[in-house]
């Protein structure tokens, strides 16, 4: 049987997952960003922090990775990946493919990722056939992250919060207004930032304000996305993403209202690709 390597990379971390006769091994090691490293920049990185760990020759690559929706950014991790592993048959895919075959597998459906940010597809169980335009995190971007920690930000920065949560907002937070705007408006990967503010609706669950977020931003990627596929009403929708799992019920709850088919939901899409390429 085929050694396989599988890859889930996005900007700042990468997941990799080693198949060997049955036995599986992960590995992580930095993310790999082709906007921002070159093919001798992520070879040097997979040859210092990859390599060494897998003690195997790889026969198969299948590497998904941010920025691959890019044809020339393909090409950059391609041919790094070709000059660390030159005698292994190599693709790379974008996120969303990767998405699409953890929840879909060889099956028709809709593929969600609610990450740090938001995207969607629908995949015939080959392809992606379509896909809802993303306009980034400034734009659009809905359900994602970022988008709900833009809101919870808008709550404290408008003073909408009661006591009760701006009290708990600046216990975890300590920041001031000023700060947060130069984060956002001043520093690089302000979309990472404004994530980062989400995890106060998880830890927050049950007062009505952090529900009203939480459901009005998924709410909004159901409508804006979701609705905009005829498909939607023939086939399961599945989601990827720490925003996925994390708000698990909420999606359901959606589903439900929308009368769509919910299908699978994961934190991340590995466990589904190890069994996509594993069978």
């Amino acid at each position: 049987m085929a050694v396989r390597l599988i890859a889930d990379s996005g900007a700042t971390k990468a997941e990799w997952c080693l198949l060997n006769n049955g036995r599986k091994k992960t590995i992580f090691t930095q993310g790999i960003s082709p906007y921002f490293l070159s093919t001798a920049q992520i070879t040097a990185l997979l040859e210092k922090e990859l390599v060494k760990k897998l003690k195997v020759p790889v026969d198969e690559i299948h590497y998904y990775g941010t920025g691959c929706a890019n044809p020339d950014n393909a090409r950059i991790v391609k041919l790094a990946l070709k000059k660390v592993f030159p005698e292994a048959k190599t693709q790379v895919n974008t996120d969303l493919m990767a998405a699409a075959r953890a929840v879909c597998g060889h099956e028709k459906g809709i593929a969600c990722i609610l990450g740090t940010g938001s995207n969607s597809c629908y995949y015939n169980g080959k392809t992606i056939v379509k896909n809802s335009p993303g306009i980034g995190y400034v734009l659009g971007d809905e359900g994602s992250g970022a988008y709900l920690g833009k809101k919870v930000i808008q709550y404290f920065m408008y003073d909408t919060f009661d006591e009760d949560l701006r009290a708990r907002f600046l216990a975890k937070f300590a920041v001031t207004p000023a700060e947060i705007l130069d984060q956002v408006y001043k520093k690089p990967l302000p979309n990472r930032y404004l994530a980062s503010y989400a995890m106060f609706l998880a830890e927050n669950r049950g007062h009505f304000m952090i529900e009203n977020i939480i459901e009005d931003g998924l709410n909004d990627f159901f409508f804006q996305h979701l609705c905009k596929y005829s498909e939607v009403w023939k086939y399961p929708v599945s989601f990827v993403g720490s925003v996925s799992a994390g708000f698990k019920d909420v999606i359901l709850g959606l589903c439900d209202s929308y009368e769509f088919e919910p299908g699978v939901i994961l934190k991340n899409p590995m466990q589904g690709l190890v069994h996509f390429h594993g069978t």
